[in-house]
C-alpha cells in the first residue's frame, strides 16, 4: 500500500473532541488502511492545537505505529530555506516547507490537509504536485 502524508490539519481534525470534522477523518481511517506518514514539525504544530492530555494521546497513537514520523536533518534545511522563500508569499510555514521537503525526498505525494488552497499550489520536484485525498 502507498503511504499518505498527514498534514496539521487533519491531525488536529482527528485528534480535537470538538472538531466538526473529527468524524470524517475517523471514517477515512477507517475505510483506508495505507501507511501515514509526517515530519516532527508537524507534529509540534498538532500540539499546539491540543489540550496536554490529548496530546499524550496523540504520542501514544503514533508510539503504537499508527503513523511513522520522519525527523528533519539539518541537512535538509536549506532545501526547506528555497521553500520557504519561493512560498513566502503565501505564508508558508515551517512545517508546511517540511513536508514538502519529505514528499521530495520520499516519492510520496498524496496528503490529508484541510489546507487544500496551499497545498494544491505547491510544487514538487519534476514539475509534480501533491495529490490531495478527499476526506471531508
Amino acid at each position: 500500500m502507498r503511504p499518505v502524508i498527514a498534514d496539521t490539519g487533519f491531525l488536529v481534525c482527528l485528534f480535537l473532541r470538538d472538531d466538526l470534522h473529527r468524524e470524517a477523518a475517523k471514517r477515512y481511517l477507517a475505510g483506508h488502511k495505507h501507511p501515514l506518514v509526517t515530519v516532527a514539525p508537524v507534529i509540534v504544530e498538532t500540539c499546539f492545537f491540543l489540550r496536554p492530555l490529548i496530546k499524550v494521546e496523540l504520542l501514544t497513537w503514533i508510539r503504537r505505529g499508527a503513523m511513522s514520523v520522519a525527523e528533519v536533518p539539518a541537512d535538509a534545511y536549506p532545501a526547506i530555506e528555497l521553500t520557504l522563500r519561493k512560498y513566502a508569499e503565501r505564508d508558508i510555514d515551517f512545517a508546511d516547507a517540511a513536508l514538502i521537503w519529505l514528499a521530495n525526498e520520499s516519492g510520496v505525494r498524496h496528503i490529508l490537509t484541510t489546507d487544500r488552497s496551499d497545498f494544491s499550489t505547491f510544487g514538487l520536484k519534476g514539475g509534480k504536485r501533491f495529490e490531495l485525498l478527499e476526506w471531508l
